[in-house]
């Protein structure tokens, strides 16, 4: 049984993608720019909120339309974050099955850490040991410096620990910090991406991550 869990947020625990399609329609339309599917907005999020300002404007980029793009889209995903958002099904019962068992828990984010907090706090209580987003001079994941934070906060080490994610950014995240990586097939990405991002699992379903969590020995 694993000593602690990692969990991505978005795609992973809460399915947010309709929020997120809406802040970035809106803030699209009020530039006049081009609005996108939400299977398009889907395929562009994963490594945080700039990124996701950048692929969605149009291409290239240009750096105006990003400048004025990030106030827009802050405020509006702010007041309408939890309008859609919500935990994917037993995703609330996993956690509370690996907590009975002693599991850590911990969240590792993209979102800005402002924006994390109270979000997983809205949705899961105290439920979570530790909650890492992104913080101001702090790179995102695949970068394994929020990781590394993570690991030392719940004073675990890497073999100890599972990875949980829904994208190959998550699996790279994992693979490169020494963690054993879980992909979900639930989330914002397909199998095939997943498995060529490095995922060592796949799990279709919260009833299998729970098995994974409890009854994998963390010697493979």
């Amino acid at each position: 049984m694993y000593k602690a869990v990692i969990f991505d947020l978005d795609g992973t625990l809460l399915n947010t993608i309709d929020d997120l399609a809406a802040a970035a329609n809106h803030t699209l339309a009020q530039l006049g720019l081009p609005q996108h599917t939400t299977a398009e907005i889907m395929s562009y999020v994963g490594n945080g909120i700039p990124m996701l300002l950048r692929r969605m404007v149009p291409q290239p980029p240009r750096e105006e339309d990003i400048r004025r793009a990030a106030p827009i889209f802050d405020a509006y995903y702010t007041a309408h974050k939890q309008d859609a958002t919500a935990p994917y099904p037993g995703i609330p019962e996993m956690l509370d099955a690996a907590a009975a068992h002693g599991v850590k828990l911990a969240v590792l984010s993209n979102k800005k850490h402002a924006a994390t907090q109270p979000i997983i706090r809205h949705y899961f209580g105290d439920r979570f040991a530790v909650v890492q987003g992104l913080e101001d001079g702090m790179p995102a994941k695949p970068d394994p410096t929020g990781v590394n934070r993570v690991l030392t906060a719940l004073g675990c080490a890497p073999g100890e620990v599972l990875y949980v994610g829904d994208s190959d950014t998550d699996m790279l995240t994992a693979r490169g910090a020494g963690l054993f990586a879980c992909g979900v097939l639930w989330g914002f990405r397909s199998r095939e991406v997943l498995l060529e991002g490095g995922a060592q699992v796949l799990c279709e379903n919260a009833d299998q991550l729970t098995q994974l969590i409890l009854e994998t020995d963390t010697s493979v």
